[in-house]
């Protein structure tokens, strides 16, 4: 029952079962909104699954995994368009929801600086756009280059696209550094949105659920000329990439910014302590119903930018920056059915069927009602009248059922006990401690048609293999026609219908010569599918799909095993009871219990084995990551910092390892390189000098890292 437990009755292994849910729920979550501009869930529903999330870490951050969602930012690019690589990662920010959040956002941020509670500190303020995220690239003045935001490292190159929008300038005033990255939201406003879509109507064009997913659309149309034809606006709020700061404050910044031709929301401020904050966010929120273009809150942000250096990240999200969310909107109607959806871990998803309804303008018909607990707790029937509940995406999250208006013949929902995919037998795994887990799972494993295929689809998909011309819909098509049933089957195509295409893969037109010949698209394909051959180590590891490990463990695994092989033999003599393995592994710095059983349990079954050394032997050579950078001195080393830190707060101390290359963990091994030990030190000092670990004091420390 972890999933309905407040965070503060979790026992540590609920705990842990819970983040492993979460992590994989939100990830699904992040693809559907950042990749496929279809979300599955409301802003409000997103935002308290992520919430629970950084509670039970906070709880308990000993089980942090290292595919955490707090670690994680949008979802990879699509192959549509061409890949930009962000010099400067486009993150994402944390929320706060209420006062309280706002107040503690402050408060940690003076404890990071070491300043006192009557410390001048300044902050920004201005309202959270709902568009699409993009960074612009200048080089001497002339754009060059437009992306997306992507997976935060790489988006996709929509530059032609981008040009076409009038709140974009193509040429900056002389003067500007010669490098400079402009970001910030595309959007559509209420207006605009309102005529595409009579538009659209009148043409027997799409029609589109909101403004977000318009601009989303329209910027991402293959055909310039097509978002040209689109009414879409841009405000200017960050930057990335820049050869030289023309300003020493963020809000300094923005006033660069409307020299150069760019437009900043007209609602930005500043305010000189939480109380002018709050303020500013209680009047945007009064008139924004009143606005033309959505905002789902306002975004706060230290104003100096030394600050901000000194602040730095912590995983996906900058520790300067904040998002004040606005409270959801709600609406009540009918809910017709309740479908069950299998994934590739055999879960059984239940989705709520509702009768389309309009909430704040928009129509929604969908929401997840995660697992059969949830439908107990809420006590969700078909037929039921239910309250939802939107913050600013197209699905909602049903709130309350409205028991006094439900039917007299209404009955409890059945939650199935077999999959209905494949008719396996489905029940709940029983955990370490004995407990039952929330999720309901399909018992057939590779065998369940459904698990099969969604596992290609993951195998296939953009963090995992990304592999052109091979997406979900020709996954289905393929599996259809019986070409593809497990992954090594992906890389043995070109082998076995090369000479022999099925009719799929065959011209059905043109010359005599021609008809019954290989596709050039299928040729295309065989192409793509060999050049993947050698994609990176961790996109594999990530591929296979095993609970647990996302997309920031499987480059954690990479580095640390280098290969597939070392993986499987280290996990098999982990499953022996070599406790050298195991608590080698456990050692690295966010690997919890959670992952080394689920890595051993992968690895435990005879199927996994034989398609690992399946891939291979089809010419599957994964790229080990490159070598640490050397030109630092703590280049690949690993630290622990332990005792009391006096020049510098521990979080400060290890973003600035990390950002020089170093690996900081939490525990003494043989393996440690530098123990870093402040006043107060204890067990780890002493287990550092038994083992002769270099013990630095933590002027030494800066004095190393400063070298």
């Amino acid at each position: 029952m972890a999933a309905d437990t407040p965070v503060n009755a979790l026992s540590k292994a609920e705990a842990e079962a819970e983040l492993a849910r979460l992590a994989e729920e939100i990830a699904t979550h992040d693809i559907a909104y950042h990749q496929q501009d279809a979300p599955l869930v409301s802003d409000g529903e997103y935002d308290a699954l992520r919430r629970r999330n950084e509670e039970i870490e906070a709880r308990f951050p000993e089980l942090k995994r290292s595919d955490s969602p707090s670690e994680r930012v949008g979802a990879a690019a699509t192959n549509a368009f061409g890949k930009v690589e962000h010099v400067v990662p486009m993150l994402s920010l944390g929320n706060a929801f209420d006062d309280g959040d706002v107040l503690d956002f402050d408060a940690r941020i003076r404890r990071f600086l070491n300043l006192d509670a009557d410390a001048e500190l300044v902050f920004t303020s201005e309202p959270k756009i709902d568009g699409l995220s993009a960074s612009l690239r200048y080089e001497k003045g002339i754009l060059v280059q437009g992306a997306t935001r992507g997976d935060g490292r790489v988006g996709e190159d929509i530059t032609a696209n981008l040009k076409t929008l009038p709140d974009i300038p193509q040429q900056l005033p002389d003067g500007v550094p010669d490098i400079v990255e402009v970001r910030g939201e595309v959007y559509m406003s209420h207006a605009d949105f309102a005529a595409l879509n009579e538009r659209q109507e009148a043409e027997g064009g799409k029609i589109f659920a909101n403004p977000r997913n318009a601009a989303a659309g329209s910027l991402r149309q293959l055909d310039p000329e097509m978002t040209k034809q689109r009414p879409l606006k841009f405000f200017a709020y960050a930057w990335g990439d820049m050869s030289a700061m023309p300003a020493d404050t963020q809000s300094g910044m923005m006033d660069c910014f409307r020299e150069w031709g760019f437009s900043v929301n007209p609602a930005f401020v500043t305010a000189h302590d939480t109380a002018g904050l709050l303020a500013h966010w209680a009047e945007i929120e009064n008139r924004r119903a009143a606005l033309d273009y959505d905002i789902d809150g306002m975004v706060y942000k230290v104003d100096r930018l030394d600050y901000q250096s000194r602040l730095g990240f912590v995983s996906r999200a900058p520790r300067w920056a904040i998002a004040h969310k606005f409270p959801a909107e709600q609406a009540t109607t009918t809910l017709n059915d309740i479908d069950i959806q299998v994934g590739r871990t055999g879960a059984l998803t239940p989705v709520a069927k509702l009768a389309p309804i309009t909430v704040g303008g928009v129509v929604v018909s969908n929401a997840t009602l995660h697992n059969a607990d949830e439908i107990a707790r809420k006590d969700v029937r078909i037929g039921d009248r239910v309250i939802i509940q939107r913050a600013g995406d197209v699905i909602p999250q049903v709130v309350r059922v409205l028991t006094e208006e439900r039917k007299p013949d209404s009955k409890p929902f059945d939650f199935p006990d077999t999959c209905p995919a494949c008719g396996a037998m489905a029940a709940r795994e029983i955990r370490d401690d004995g407990e039952a887990d929330a999720v309901t799972r399909c018992s057939a494993g590779f065998t369940c048609p459904a698990q099969a295929r969604e596992r290609l689809k993951h195998f296939v998909s953009r963090a995992a293999l990304d592999i052109e011309g091979l997406g979900q819909k020709q996954i289905d098509d393929y599996w259809a026609l019986e070409l593809i049933r497990t992954p090594q089957d992906i890389f043995t195509l070109q082998a076995r219908f090369e000479n022999d295409p099925p009719e799929i893969w065959q011209y059905t037109s043109g010359s005599k010569e021609k008809i019954g010949t290989l596709k050039d698209s299928a040729r295309k394909l065989f192409a793509a599918i060999e050049s993947r051959k050698t994609a990176d180590l961790h996109r594999y590891i990530f591929a296979l799909g095993i609970r647990h490990i996302g997309e920031t463990s499987a480059r954690l695994l990479a580095r640390h095993y280098l290969s597939l092989t070392a993986m499987m033999q280290a996990a098999q003599a982990m499953a022996a009871g070599d406790e050298g393995a195991r608590s080698e592994i456990e050692a690295l710095d966010g690997v919890g219990k959670a992952l080394v059983d689920a890595l051993i349990g992968f690895f435990a079954v005879a199927e996994n084995c034989a398609a690992i050394m399946a891939l291979i032997e089809a010419g599957v050579t994964p790229t080990p990551p490159e070598e640490i950078a050397t030109d630092t001195p703590v280049a690949g080393k690993t630290i622990v910092f332990t005792g009391t830190l006096e020049k510098m707060t521990r979080a400060e101390a290890k973003a600035r390892a990390e950002a020089l290359g170093a690996k900081v963990v939490g525990s003494v091994s043989a393996k440690t390189d530098i123990l870093v030990a402040g006043p107060g030190a204890g067990s780890k000092l002493t287990k550092a000098t038994e083992l002769g670990v270099e013990v630095l004091t933590e002027e030494q420390w800066i004095e190393l890292v400063q070298a």
